[in-house]
């Protein structure tokens, strides 16, 4: 798989050697990333930084001084921070009945120490191309909001009539509105929709729901 463009990894470990041995490895790989040594110092970073615009995930300890990882994974579920940045828990033996419970609460995966590094990468790779699929969305949402937002009351309620099937001639029935006028808010909703027909206009409107 080929490394996702602008993306960082972000290891969250209270084990020196660990953070550096990761960190290696991910340069390695051509993939960036950041550490720090506890789920504090990660918190303080989120709550500081703009909103996410390129790919990232986390690698994440599950027993750590202070904050342990579950309680970080707990705040970034309840953010809904989740989808964007996927967290693979790294953990001890003792803590894979903890890890299988968190993958099972949203978690991306679990890696147990000492853990394969090609292993390892592959499921860095594909938290990072999950993250990466899930801002285009999110990006794609935002735009067609702004393209909504844009429309007039009228051209809102002939694209409700489009979208349900409806020829022309029924949609100015309804709307008490010449055929002509009709044909003209059509026109000017398929523009600003940025589609070509109807079926493309119905599938963008479902694509948002």
């Amino acid at each position: 798989m080929e490394p996702v463009s602008n993306a960082t990894v972000y290891i969250v470990d209270d084990d020196a050697g660990v953070r550096e041995a990761l960190a290696w490895l991910l340069r390695s790989r051509r993939l960036p990333s950041e550490s720090f040594e506890s789920a504090e110092a990660f918190d303080a970073m989120l709550q500081t930084r703009s909103p996410q615009r390129q790919p990232c995930c986390l690698l994440l300890d599950v027993r750590m001084p202070g904050l342990s990882g579950l309680a970080l994974f707990d705040l970034l579920a309840a953010r809904g921070d989740l989808q964007t940045m996927p967290v693979i828990f790294l953990t001890g033996h003792a803590d894979v009945p903890t890890a299988v419970d968190a993958v099972k609460r949203g978690a991306f995966d679990f890696c147990e120490k000492p853990f394969s590094d090609n292993a390892l990468v592959d499921r860095i790779e594909q938290a990072l191309a999950q993250s990466g699929e899930q801002l285009a969305q999110l990006r794609e949402r935002s735009d067609l909001q702004v393209r909504l937002k844009d429309l007039t009351e009228r051209e809102r309620d002939v694209m409700d009539l489009v979208v349900a099937g409806l020829p022309n001639k029924l949609i100015a029935d309804q709307l008490d509105i010449s055929v002509r006028t009709v044909e003209v808010h059509r026109s000017r909703v398929f523009d600003k929709m940025q589609v070509k027909s109807a079926v493309e206009l119905a599938n963008l409107l479902r694509s948002s729901h």
